[in-house]
């Protein structure tokens, strides 16, 4: 208890010393504040310099504020570590131009003591980027003020200031010459700059510590150094040893947490020299893990290995129940004209199986792109993001609804439109692109087996690793239909054509009309009954569109004309009332637990810990409506009256997380346990580690986990 108490005072004392330093120094010191450019003091000259004399309007232009460092003096970084304070910079611009934030090159840790600072010596290039407006006019002159505050230490700090100015001339057309004088100023100051951004890093707690992973692509292969500088003051000890070691590709470093570890932002600067003594810096903003997760990553998954289970997830795909109406549209595809022999029949069977597994990939990439670009920008999205956008649940029950109606003979929508969906006779290479693309489109918000180990660590990893991965899942669903294109003893398995197909064809409109209904049933957890009533209203809409098409088909020129116009206009007001329930939602609703019903409280974070810290057994299920796997487990495996009695009589609390509509929290609960797509069943028992159960889930599996929960509990109302 001394030791945690004494530990306390010194972090409150690391936290308050910074701010307090320059308060009494400002208040008992006598800072230097100079008008000049350069300014000069006795510890610091000082300066803002332009790598040209003149600027284009419309172009932007470096600017620099330069510190010549008097010998045995420092000034600090963005995060000035445990005490200091970073320079500042106030603009007097005129209209029309703007100067963005200072940038910081790497910087050198100092120690002082026991403690640290990040900081500069001897001299530092702070780069700004300046632009002018493209209607600035061509003859003025562009005068630049800047007003900056700096602090220098030495065994004492002495807070300066300074006022610069600047004039740049204008010219009409093409860049000014650099002056040559400045060229070394700009080249050592771009050089000091971080050479990029790397993503994918995880924080996770440790034991006592902290714990950074990073992947290793794109820095040097052999390491001669490594250095975390913290972003943020009381992430880490500033001070403290930062072991690290290469593993599976994946850079680790050991750091000694701060006195706001759990709060602080984990982002920083990576700073690494190679064999040869060369310096670079990276930014790194990484995720943070609780502990069980990062091991469990580590342990349990590699690169191999997420290749392996993409590939398997994706075979399994095929076999999901949200998947099974396009299925069904493949084989009426095959059926239809690829099971000829000959040459020319096996040719067209190749090209087809080419077409659909391009349908596939195009698909995938174009989702895998999405996500990364959203996730890299901040977006807390994951696997299936977007069925958690009401209008495009909208517009897939709209496709499928038009292609039974197509199947059941009810309309005969164009050759060119149904070909794009692969549900036309004889479509060919087009419509096995269009069927492929269409199956990745239902079978990304689904989570088969293997699936959730792979995408939750093809996330952690850069954007080409995390793309293969993605491909790779896109592979694995278009394999099977690839090799029964691609082998010809598989085609020959085929059934002949006949004239049972015109019925089989029919029959497949029911599995389109099926999945129709059942993405309605999810706008309507997500909206409520309004938006089912603009959904329907917008099939109505489609019907009759399609319907007035149908009886004008064969009339003349000028009334079918007309008919177009009234078929287009039902497609835009059923689009329109679909981008119209993006303004609707449906809050959950749970009750209290019985004896023969299974009921949840909706999952928050405050919820999990209040258990935790009470020794209480918690299930925690993240699901979704628009995820079938979800929906099927929840009726196999926790919907019987004897998975309610096992949870009732030890007394689990049972947390439901409905990810239906977009949830941060639930995002990142499901990047902490190295996921990024639902379903997801954790139980937490009274003491020791969470399990993570599998994403197919039996009832033997829940009532085996929760078996060994305290009787204790019992009688807890959940």
């Amino acid at each position: 208890m001394k030791s945690l108490a004494l530990r306390r005072l010194r972090s409150s004392f690391q936290a308050l010393m910074p701010t307090g330093l320059f308060l009494l120094l400002v208040a008992f010191a006598s800072p230097v504040s100079v008008s000049a450019n350069p300014v000069k003091t006795e510890n610091v000259t000082a300066r803002l310099v332009a790598e040209r004399t003149w600027i284009t309007p419309g172009e932007t232009l470096d600017l620099a504020l330069v510190f010549e460092i008097r010998p045995g003096w420092h000034t600090y970084w963005r995060n000035p570590g445990d005490s200091g304070d970073p320079p500042r910079i106030d603009w007097i611009l005129p209209e029309g131009v703007e100067a963005g934030p200072l940038r910081w090159p790497r910087p050198e840790v100092i120690p002082v003591g026991p403690l640290a600072n990040y900081g500069y010596s001897e001299r530092v290039v702070h780069p700004i980027a300046l632009s002018v407006t493209a209607d600035w006019p061509v003859g003025e002159p562009v005068r630049v003020r800047a007003d900056a505050d700096w602090l220098v230490c030495e065994e004492h700090c002495v807070p300066e200031s300074g006022s610069f100015e600047l004039t740049l001339a204008t010219a009409a057309v093409g860049s000014a010459p650099f002056d040559p004088a400045k060229a070394e100023i700009f080249a050592a100051a771009r050089a000091g700059l971080p050479d990029g951004r790397i993503a994918g890093a995880v924080l996770a707690a440790d034991g006592a510590g902290l714990g950074l992973v990073v992947p290793a692509e794109g820095l040097p292969e052999e390491l001669g150094g490594v250095w975390f500088f913290a972003g943020t003051w009381g992430l880490i000890e500033h001070a403290a040893e930062q072991p690290w070691r290469l593993v599976d590709g994946r850079l680790h470093i050991d750091l000694t947490p701060g006195a706001m570890a759990d709060q602080a932002a984990p982002d920083g600067l990576l700073v690494v020299a190679d064999a040869r003594g060369e310096v670079r810096s990276y930014e790194v903003a990484a995720q943070r893990r609780p502990p069980q997760a990062a091991l469990a990553q580590e342990d349990t998954i590699g690169l191999p290995l997420a290749f392996v289970f993409a590939l398997l997830g994706g075979l399994i795909l095929n076999l999901m129940p949200c998947v099974f109406p396009i299925l069904a549209m493949k084989a009426l595809s095959l059926i239809t004209g690829l099971s000829g022999q000959g040459p020319e029949a096996a040719r067209e069977r190749v090209l087809h199986g080419l077409a659909y597994t391009a349908g596939v990939l195009l698909f995938f990439a174009g989702l895998a792109v999405l996500l990364l670009a959203l996730r890299a920008g901040g977006a807390a999205v994951g696997w299936g993001f977007q069925l958690q956008y009401p209008p495009f649940v909208v517009v897939m029950a709209y496709v499928f609804f038009v292609i039974g109606l197509s199947l059941s003979g009810a309309v005969t929508i164009g050759a060119r439109l149904m070909s794009l969906g692969g549900a036309r006779t004889g479509s060919g290479t087009a419509g096995a692109f269009g069927t492929g693309a269409l199956a990745a489109l239902v079978a990304a918000p689904c989570t088969a087996p293997f699936m959730g180990a792979a995408l939750g660590y093809a996330v952690t990893l850069s954007w080409p690793l995390a793309l293969a991965i993605m491909l790779t899942l896109g592979f694995g669903l278009a394999l099977p239909f690839l090799l029964l294109s691609l082998v010809p003893r598989l085609a020959r398995l085929l059934p002949k054509p006949g004239a049972w197909m015109e019925t089989l064809k029919q029959a497949l409109a029911f599995p389109m009309f099926a999945a129709a209904t059942w993405l309605v049933w999810v706008l309507s957890v997500q909206t409520g009954s309004a938006g089912v009533a603009l959904v329907l209203g917008g099939l109505v809409l489609l019907a009759f569109g399609l319907w007035l098409r149908e009886r004008t088909r064969s009339l003349p020129s000028s009334r079918r004309r007309w008919g177009v116009a009234a078929t287009a206009a039902a497609l835009v007001g059923a689009l329109y009332l679909g981008i119209a329930t993006d303004r609707l939602s449906e809050p959950t609703v749970s009750g209290p637990q019985s004896a023969g019903r299974l009921t949840s409280e909706p999952y928050s974070a405050d919820l999990l810990a209040a258990a935790r810290d009470a020794r209480r057994p918690v299930f925690v299920n993240m699901t979704a409506a628009w995820c079938i796997t979800c929906l099927v487990n929840e009726r196999v495996a926790l919907s019987t009256a004897e998975v309610a009695r096992s949870f009732l009589d030890a007394g689990v609390l049972y947390l439901k997380g409905d990810w239906t509509n977009r949830d941060p929290a639930i995002t990142a609960y499901l990047a902490d346990h190295g996921r990024n797509g639902v379903p997801l069943y954790v139980f937490y028992p009274p003491d020791g580690e969470p399990e993570v159960l599998p994403q197919i889930l039996t009832e033997e599996m829940v009532r085996r986990a929760i078996r060994g929960a305290a009787p204790a509990s019992s009688g807890s109302d959940g």
